[in-house]
């Protein structure tokens, strides 16, 4: 794709937020070229979809502008940025994204249903000039030049878990098979901590995929439903770049908070630049 693109028409989700379990809406509506991705709360205020707005990084993504939050973003922009859409308003009404199954599975199937319209302007892309490490203790990111987006996620937890290893180019169809359809997780001796600092209140085991002593307490809808779930995040963090990202990431053991803080550190240095690539290009 080197042309902008929108939503053919607007797609619209209802449900309960992961973490708050409190009732949640959000309509994504086409926009127009220039616009990127922009999060309007409440009908109250609006601002863009970058970095500068993460307001926290506890388990999930949260966005605001002042006393206005929006948590649990990150689903919904990996399906946006896996599906090639550059322009939408985010339409949200409650504090979080609807937590669907999980996964971006129904975020990207109803985008697939709608289609894109091509818009007359050249894609706006990230393009790294050279090659970045964040680190956060045992945790790292590498941020390399490539031809194309590129992630290669490598993740370690405790059994049954254990050591997984995906890597995948970040195209819509590869997106659409390998990334969107793969839920969050946790560990079952984790959720009691979780409920008392107030997360994981709208967790159930159809929208996430919960780990006991012996193995998931569900089906896992592919052995590496753990690494391949933490690229659908990462993806969705990525979004916040404000560009599509022309890069290679090779991200070990990583999570929101080093995502957010690598994409805000890239675009205050000088180590890239945002660029209309032409369709000749």
């Amino acid at each position: 794709m080197q042309y902008q693109t929108t939503l053919r028409d607007a797609i619209a989700f209802e449900g309960v937020g992961l973490h708050t379990g409190a009732p949640a809406r959000v309509r994504v509506v086409p926009a127009p070229p220039g616009h990127g991705l922009r999060f309007r709360v409440d009908d109250a205020i609006e601002f863009p979809a970058r970095a500068d707005y993460v307001v926290d990084t506890v388990r999930c993504t949260v966005v605001g502008l002042g006393e206005h939050r929006v948590s649990t973003v990150e689903h919904l922009l990996s399906a946006l940025l896996g599906s090639g859409v550059d322009n939408a308003l985010i339409d949200v009404h409650g504090p979080e994204i609807p937590v669907e199954d999980g996964s971006a599975k129904v975020f990207a199937d109803a985008i697939e249903r709608v289609g894109l319209a091509t818009l007359p302007e050249a894609r706006l892309r990230w393009i790294p000039t050279e090659a970045r490490v964040f680190r956060d203790n045992e945790k790292l990111l590498v941020v390399a030049p490539s031809s194309t987006f590129r992630v290669r996620m490598t993740i370690d937890y405790p059994a049954p878990v254990g050591a997984q290893y995906v890597e995948t180019e970040i195209t819509p169809a590869a997106y659409r098979a390998d990334v969107a359809p793969n839920r969050t997780f946790g560990f079952l001796h984790e959720l009691e901590a979780l409920v008392k600092r107030g997360l994981a209140q709208g967790g159930t085991l159809e929208n996430a995929v919960v780990f006991g002593p012996d193995g998931p307490l569900s089906p896992l809808r592919s052995p590496t439903e753990p690494a391949r779930h933490k690229i659908l995040d990462l993806v969705g963090d990525f979004a916040l770049l404000g560009a599509f990202p022309q890069c290679e990431v090779i991200a070990i053991k990583s999570g929101h908070k080093l995502h957010c803080t690598a994409v805000r550190e890239l675009l205050r240095s000088d180590g890239g630049e945002i660029t209309a690539v032409s369709a000749t290009s």
